[in-house]
């Protein structure tokens, strides 16, 4: 499994509706496409942070979601727009991880 952990910091005054769009439109759009979304977070101390984790059986579908996901005309042109109006895109910090033979997560 390859797990893939993406750190946003969102515009002023706007993480409550980033994570409005998050829960009602691109979660479940991304899981409809066969992401599969590990956690959702926000930090108690840092009021401009989100975080979500999602997990790919490998790199390859990991691609091929994103060619779909990213290239759909849903997200061309019903979430990138919103999104870009929320997030500071220049901060985006997206991590792969593979888990550790213990870890609970695979």
């Amino acid at each position: 499994m390859l797990f893939e952990l993406r750190q946003y910091r969102i515009k002023d005054g706007k993480r409550d509706q980033w994570v409005k769009l998050m829960e009602e439109q691109i979660i479940p759009f991304q899981t409809s496409m066969g992401v599969v979304v590990v956690g959702s977070f926000v930090a108690p101390e840092e009021d401009d942070l989100y975080v979500w984790i999602r997990r790919f059986e490998n790199e390859a579908e990991r691609k091929r979601l994103y060619k779909e996901i990213y290239e759909s005309d849903f997200w061309v042109n019903e979430i990138n727009p919103q999104s870009g109006e929320m997030l500071d895109r220049e901060s985006i910090i997206n991590t792969l991880l593979e888990a550790t033979p213990k870890s609970v997560l695979r």
